[in-house]
């Protein structure tokens, strides 16, 4: 069979993956062609283009780029049709892949979405879209399906795609002693800095979260550099730091970590999944945030919150970021009581979550729709 498969974000990438590595299982002919990462690459995928370039968030970046996301529009439906796939397979990343699902749908492309768009945070209307343009949808949290069913959509609850990869890495994970001394670190209990993989988080959140290292000096601060940077993209925000940027490791960086600043996404449930008490961040362009302040719907933005359906981890958002966030990370690290009241809340959100399996369950059911 063929599959086009449309990521475009590192989320996207590894999930996508994963995807494809179960389709690799069923379908010995299958061939993919995606917008997408190194991970679909790996699984066999020819890449049209790396999400790196595809990464815009909010209006006024957006604004600033309409030139070359007319153009990737351009480029993505004319590659669509003259690969004339099986299966158009959309995986998150709204803003592009819906407007790809209508033009699918007029051309009678059969298109699945794996990974929900959060839609149930803000634009609700695109719920109508997605009825009307994907075949089948795909959801990774238990509460999406309940909120399909209000717009009389049947969707597939597979359960999270981050419970398989915990799974799968957590058997090769590096020992404490290990980690520290392949990255020369000191015997300090360790402070990870998840600041997200996109470019514009990197500028407005991690200086945010650099301030607060010097208040902490018997502990050490980590970065977890994103797959699409390398150093020099961070060597202006870390001068004078006293901080250890590391790459390919987040998943040992979070095993070994004390406490953590996490720029929300899906860092957060990663970080929750690890059972790494953390303080949550998020801070975009002012413009972006007046204007998207009338459009969210929902009382928590981090997903660790917005599962639990209450505030297991405080929110930081904004304004006054260096302060809340010193703040916050106090608590982490010296009140235990607080500590041990987020540790018991991972355990409730770890039984929400659910068992392992859902790329291979997604995997199975566009096999045999498809067969």
């Amino acid at each position: 069979m063929k599959y086009y498969i449309i990521a475009g974000e590192a989320s996207g990438d590894l999930h996508a993956s994963n995807l494809m590595h179960e389709l690799n299982k069923l379908d010995l002919n299958a061939d993919f062609r995606v917008w997408g990462g190194d991970l679909m690459q790996q699984q066999g995928g020819q890449i049209v283009k790396h999400y790196k370039e595809l990464a815009f968030m909010g209006f006024l970046e957006v604004i600033m780029n309409l030139s070359a996301i007319k153009q990737n529009f351009k480029l993505c439906k004319t590659d669509l049709l003259d690969f004339k796939p099986d299966l158009l397979i959309l995986v998150d990343y709204p803003g592009f892949n819906l407007r790809m699902a209508k033009f699918a749908k007029e051309n009678n492309i059969k298109t699945y979405y794996y990974i929900s768009p959060k839609i149930w945070a803000w634009k609700k209307s695109r719920a109508w879209k997605i009825k009307k343009y994907i075949d089948k949808m795909f959801v990774i949290f238990p509460f999406e399906k309940k909120f399909y069913k209000n717009y009389d959509y049947e969707v597939e609850y597979v359960g999270n795609p981050l419970i398989d990869e915990l799974v799968h890495k957590k058997e090769s994970l590096m020992t404490e002693d290990d980690f520290r001394r392949s990255n020369q670190l000191s015997e300090k209990p360790i402070v990870a800095i998840l600041a997200g993989s996109r470019k514009q988080e990197i500028k407005y959140i991690l200086p945010e979260m650099l301030h607060v290292i010097k208040k902490f000096p018997d502990f050490q601060f980590v970065l977890a550099g994103a797959p699409s940077f390398n150093a020099e993209n961070y060597d202006f925000f870390l001068k004078g730091y006293p901080v250890k940027l590391i790459f390919n490791q987040t998943y040992d960086l979070l095993k070994n970590a004390h406490a953590a600043i996490v720029t929300s996404g899906t860092a957060t449930l990663e970080t929750a999944l690890f059972n790494i008490p953390q303080t949550v961040v998020y801070k975009m362009n002012r413009l972006t945030y007046e204007i998207g302040r009338f459009f969210i719907y929902i009382k928590y933005f981090s997903l660790v919150n917005i599962i639990m359906e209450k505030a297991i981890v405080q929110e930081l958002l904004q304004k006054k970021l260096p302060e809340k966030i010193e703040n916050e990370l106090s608590k982490i690290l010296y009140d235990n009581e607080y500590r041990e009241k987020m540790l018991e809340n991972y355990k409730q959100l770890n039984e929400k979550m659910g068992s392992s399996g859902a790329s291979r369950r997604t995997a199975e059911i566009i096999y045999h729709d498809l067969s």
